[in-house]
């Protein structure tokens, strides 16, 4: 970890190294490496900018990367809580020690002087800012490189920028409408400072991503911490569902289930004691994108795990306690296996007890976390699949999709999956695809998503500390974090929250 973190140093140095006062000396030092020297030379030997990327992979499960000390500044997987807990689906319903009680009373995304608002604002701008860097060292966005490293560093580094936009402009912006401004705009080339419209924001994330697609044909990653192919379409596919573009949203989705690399998470593996249950393990079949954690990064108290699993030394043990909605909870039927992922009684109850947990199932147990960060799995396009061909009209396809996803979650299989899909239709059939992606990925940061997706209104049950039995709906100031105060002190060009 160590090394990668240096490489990452190095790299960025270089990328941003120029030649100083040529003017006073016509002969050019040649054990300098300036930043023409990478963008002429970087297709031929890509490590020049390798370190970069890989840097950009670490900022997403690094602890306390953007404030150095803050316990729920987690990367990407802090991002998460945020979210859920924003949703509705993820309950507070314990607060010992206050790290969340800003986020679940809905007072940081009314108050930009929070600092949630500028972790989250400055996690992503940093990504887009690496991800410009390597982008420039091919020669910028236009880029097409010949050698077959290069084209893959490169169709990264476009998918990194598009998902750090993507995130902005959901968490940003209230609802998705296309000629409002929404977010200062720097692709590398161009800088606006001011909000730019919303469709000049998702016009880059559907370039990036596009180009992403086409650079990373064939590319068989590593470790699934790197970006391939089907990950770039995932992405675009929840961009296109966000704007509404339900048709190729389908068609995204359907590429990766009919792809064969993924197989939909087993009975077995979603709930304890399943075999392989956990979600725990980056080499689950079902995973698409995620991050192996392993002893020598050092994670202990200041991680994803310590915030939401009971049997990791921290938080989620010691009484900030992350838990089921009940209202939510209350939907799953019995006949359901993911029931089950949840504690019935006592100090877990309602606590996932039985999806996210450190092998040794021991209270406090894990101190120094080797349980693995998941970002995407395949399941996630089964279901948006069906949610873009009910939206799209094709019912007929949207219920296959759902019996296809639902057969090994009930305890009937297919028998008890085509008696519950069978009779749906209209928006019974939305609201049902709507429900099981909240059941689903509960505390894996999509319902917010699906919140924004959907237009959906939520009911706080009664497992909340805070705002219990309030309604909330989804484009409402509180339903969505704000420019931070450090963005507006410092960029004079913006003007006015979302």
């Amino acid at each position: 970890m160590k090394r990668r973190f240096i490489y990452f140093l190095v790299a960025t140095s270089l990328v941003t190294a120029g030649c100083s006062s040529d003017f006073l000396d016509p002969v050019r030092n040649t054990n300098v490496i300036t930043s023409e020297d990478i963008a002429n030379n970087v297709d031929v030997n890509p490590a020049l900018v390798e370190g970069s990327l890989n840097g950009i992979g670490s900022l997403l499960i690094e602890p306390a990367g953007i404030t150095g000390t803050r316990h729920y500044d987690l990367g990407q997987k802090g991002v998460d809580i945020w979210l859920d807990i924003l949703s509705g689906d993820m309950a507070l319903s314990a607060n010992s020690y206050g790290w969340y009680q800003n986020t679940a009373n809905l007072v940081a995304t009314v108050d930009f002087s929070r600092e949630e608002n500028s972790i989250i604002w400055r996690f992503y701008y940093k990504v887009i800012n690496l991800s410009n860097n390597v982008i420039n060292s091919f020669g910028g966005n236009d880029a097409e490189p010949t050698t077959a490293q290069a084209r893959q560093l490169l169709g990264q580094a476009k998918a990194y920028r598009a998902y750090a936009y993507f995130y902005l402009a959901q968490i940003f912006q209230r609802a998705y409408d296309p000629a409002q401004p929404i977010l200062p705009y720097n692709d590398g080339e161009v800088t606006v400072a001011a909000k730019v419209p919303a469709s000049q924001i998702y016009d880059l994330i559907e370039s990036d991503l596009l180009h992403a697609i086409d650079l990373l044909d064939g590319f068989v990653p590593a470790s699934k911490q790197q970006i391939n192919q089907n990950i770039a379409k995932g992405l675009l596919a929840y961009t296109y569902a966000a704007m509404g573009n339900y048709p190729d949203a389908k068609i995204l989705s359907d590429e990766i289930v009919d792809s064969g690399a993924y197989s939909l998470t087993t009975t077995g593996q979603l709930a304890f004691p399943g075999v392989g249950s956990g979600f725990r393990d980056v080499n689950t079949p079902s995973w698409m994108w995620g991050y192996d954690i392993t002893t020598e990064m050092g994670h202990q108290l200041l991680n994803w795990w310590g915030q939401v699993d009971y049997y990791t030394y921290s938080y989620q043990w010691a009484g900030d306690r992350k838990t089921i909605d009940t209202g939510l909870l209350a939907l799953i039927p019995a006949n359901d296996i993911r029931r089950t992922q949840f504690g019935t009684s006592g100090t877990t109850i309602r606590m996932p007890i039985n999806k996210f947990f450190d092998e040794g199932r021991t209270a406090g147990g894990q101190q120094i976390v080797t349980t693995d960060y998941i970002f995407m799995r395949v399941d996630e396009f089964y279901l948006l699949s069906a949610e873009a061909a009910a939206k799209s009209g094709d019912e007929a396809g949207a219920k296959t999709r759902l019996k296809q996803f639902m057969a090994n979650r009930l305890s009937g299989g297919a028998a008890d999956a085509d008696a519950y899909v069978d009779p749906l239709s209209g928006d019974d059939l939305k609201t049902a695809i709507y429900r099981q992606t909240r059941i689903e990925f509960w505390g894996e940061g999509k319902s917010y998503l699906a919140l924004k997706r959907n237009q959906a209104t939520v009911t706080r049950g009664t497992s909340h500390v805070f705002r219990a039995g309030q309604s909330f709906a989804y484009d409402i100031d509180e339903m969505s974090f704000q420019i931070p105060q450090v963005e507006m002190d410092n960029n004079p060009s913006i003007t006015g929250q979302n």
